[in-house]
């Protein structure tokens, strides 16, 4: 699934391409990415300027010049393109936005779970996906305080924490696997349990982590490539996550995996410990 680094990548790459573009029509194939009625988001959109690309943690937000917003959110594997010729896309493609200029912005979706929802401008934060996301890392609503508070209202794991989105956002499993080895704490630790000084080193390795991953232009592991077709790097630069059975480079321990939160986790058996 995208994570914040690579929706911020693919955000960046649609306001270099489709910025400033008026839609001419809407061809929607696949009816269940629209959230309720596709008739009237064919209405309210064609005819509609592009006015900005903006994005709240993992989703995107387009923004037209008719004081609409159309949250759309990638899920697993979508991804937005832009070509000359509809005959250009594979049968994966579902929605597609004819620009006025002659070219297409498709939405592929090999896995059909990406959602598309059109709301007011005014009242975008307010939509209950977005209105329960925690501050996110990088902006000034990110503390050290914020991070402390939320985490010792939480039971649950610290790796199930970080991925739930509400005491930070935009973290996904790939992200939340590298923040906590470079932290040295131990995914199942409870939230609430983890320490002072342990959350003190989290707090900008979070920041850290994301901001060195949006200048490699995301991870790639299976099939995420940006709005321009171009793969991340940042693959090359993870320390745990798919890495089991090699050494860590810290300190040369087997890097394991297990399962938490039902998700794979992976982490150095050494360096990661269980607080007492």
């Amino acid at each position: 699934m995208p994570e914040l680094p690579e929706v911020e990548t693919v955000r960046r790459g649609l306001n270099q391409l489709i910025k400033g573009a008026k839609i001419s029509d809407i061809n929607i194939r696949y009816d269940k990415i629209i959230v309720g009625s596709t008739t009237d988001f064919k209405q309210q959109l064609i005819g509609a300027t592009i006015v900005e690309v903006s994005r709240r943690a993992k989703y995107l937000l387009f923004h037209f010049d008719n004081n609409l917003t159309m949250i759309s959110h990638l899920r697993m594997e979508g991804k937005y393109q832009v070509r000359d010729s509809q005959s250009e896309f594979d049968k994966h493609v579902h929605v597609i936005f004819c620009l006025e200029d002659g070219r297409f912005l498709g939405y592929r979706d090999v896995r059909k779970f990406g959602k598309m929802q059109l709301v007011d401008r005014s009242t975008e934060m307010q939509v209950k996906s977005i209105a329960a996301l925690g501050p996110e890392p990088l902006t000034p609503q990110y503390t050290l305080a914020s991070l402390q508070q939320g985490l010792q209202k939480k039971k649950k794991s610290i790796k199930a924490t970080l991925l739930d989105q509400h005491v930070v956002s935009g973290l996904g499993n790939i992200y939340v696997d590298e923040v906590l080895w470079r932290a040295k704490i131990h995914p199942e630790e409870p939230a609430n349990k983890v320490t002072t000084a342990q959350i003190t080193d989290l707090y900008p390795i979070i920041n850290d982590e994301i901001k060195t991953a949006i200048a490699a232009g995301g991870t790639t592991i299976r099939s995420y490539v940006d709005a321009t077709g171009h793969q991340g790097n940042f693959q090359l630069q993870l320390n745990v996550y798919k890495q089991e059975g090699n050494p860590c480079s810290r300190c040369g321990t087997p890097i394991e995996k297990i399962k938490v939160a039902g998700r794979g986790t992976h982490f150095c058996p050494h360096c990661q410990v269980l607080n007492q």
